[in-house]
């Protein structure tokens, strides 16, 4: 299997003056091959091939002696990067590429020839030599690539893609099943009645960001060191916020991960969720895809399932007891007692229950189940989903209720 570690890397200030010029390289590199590639479509209605633009890097090198500094498989990389993005705009996954900017996050790619000498460094092929760095896990297995990026606020990292030799366990759907309902009041409710609020990691550092933005408006030069550095503190802002979410996010997968054996949950349509302008900012800080694909490739490293239900399955409006359809409810009312059974039950709870019992049923029926229904609408460009492309559905089931997405 393949497995990333990404470690935090200290270069000097050499080493960092090397790193500016190489990233400039690389992305002089990626701009270049990305209008050569977009003028010659437009003039043959043919695209090339990463192997020809390769072949262009030692003539770009007699034009511009500044990229004989940096390190030539590096570049070479960047060409193949360029042509997997074509790839995935082709096959629907992502959009067009675009040109790489100065600004923001850098990086590249070592292919190879990169070797781990302790938990506190990494040496690097070419002119950027041994780099200290904190290696927090142990490194099992191949090294493959190594991938060196600069963070906005300035931080270094280091993502080591390492090949451990072992294959990937076979899913076993033996064990203990869960169901996830993931909310704003609670970021995630389960179907045994454990309930994990939701941080809101954005609203307590939104003062100071509000604080440090406000700063940076002030600076009107944008050639002046003092705008840079209030630009540099509003990006250490964002990079606290993202890395608080991602620490949340990886404890509470683990922990569900480790304590079950099936997971389920809803394949929610953030993307259209967020067009409501009222809750955008707090559906995007929950983010619940990244909490998703985390909770896929962690079940599947451990061979342990992870199932999406459709979206358009009605978990808030069945009775988990009878299945049958409850009448319709504002999203201010979080108990309801059920006409059916008369029990009171818990609104999240018990969508919870329904989306776990509604992927016991798909995994029972096996495929065939899966043939009717699916996604109706077509993949859009960039949409990420880790739902199969057809959801379980059936003639005659209380499934074909009109489902409401529930984001409370």
């Amino acid at each position: 299997m393949l497995r990333v570690l990404k470690v935090r890397i200290y270069p000097n200030k050499e080493q960092q003056s090397h790193l500016t010029g190489a990233f400039g390289c690389v992305r002089w590199v990626w701009n270049q091959s990305l209008a050569t590639m977009s003028q010659t479509y437009k003039e043959t209605g043919k695209g090339i091939s990463a192997l020809t633009m390769k072949k262009q890097i030692p003539v770009w090198k007699k034009e511009h002696e500044w990229l004989k500094e940096c390190y030539s498989q590096c570049l070479q990389s960047s060409c193949l990067n360029l042509s997997q993005a074509f790839i995935n705009f082709f096959d629907g996954r992502a959009q067009y590429p675009t040109f790489k900017k100065r600004q923001g996050r850098q990086s590249m790619q070592y292919p190879q020839n990169v070797k781990i000498l302790s938990n506190s460094s990494i040496k690097f092929p070419g002119n950027l030599g041994i780099v200290k760095a904190k290696i927090h896990r142990d490194t099992v297995g191949k090294l493959r690539t190594v991938t060196v990026s600069k963070m906005p606020d300035g931080r270094y990292y280091a993502s080591l893609l390492m090949k451990d030799g072992l294959e990937s366990p076979t899913a076993d759907e033996e064990g203990k099943a869960i169901g996830l309902d993931l909310g704003l009041l609670d970021f995630a409710v389960t179907s045994n009645g454990s309930k994990y609020q939701n941080p809101r990691h954005l609203k307590k550092h939104e003062r100071n960001l509000k604080r440090k933005q406000r700063q940076l408006s002030r600076k009107k030069d944008k050639t002046t060191n003092k705008r840079r550095k209030a630009k540099r503190a509003v990006a250490k802002v964002h990079s606290k916020i993202a890395r608080v979410r991602e620490d949340f996010r990886h404890k509470l997968s683990r922990k569900i991960v480790n304590e079950n054996q099936v997971i389920v949950v809803e394949n929610l349509a953030v993307k259209n969720m967020v067009k409501n302008h009222n809750v955008a900012k707090v559906i995007s800080d929950a983010s619940w895809g990244m909490f998703c694909t985390m909770l896929k490739y962690k079940a599947e490293a451990e061979g342990k399932v992870y199932l999406e239900v459709g979206r358009f399955f009605p978990s808030s409006h069945l009775c988990s007891n009878t299945l049958l359809p409850i009448p319709k409810m504002d999203l201010s009312v979080r108990e309801f007692n059920c006409p059916h059974c008369q029990s009171q039950h818990d609104r999240d709870i018990n969508a919870a229950i329904n989306i776990r019992n509604e992927g016991l049923r798909i995994l029972a029926l096996g495929t065939s189940v899966t043939a009717f229904g699916g996604n109706v609408r077509p993949k859009q460009y960039g949409r990420k989903s880790t739902a199969a492309e057809a959801v379980a559905l059936e003639l005659g089931s209380p499934h074909h209720t009109a489902p409401a997405v529930d984001v409370w």
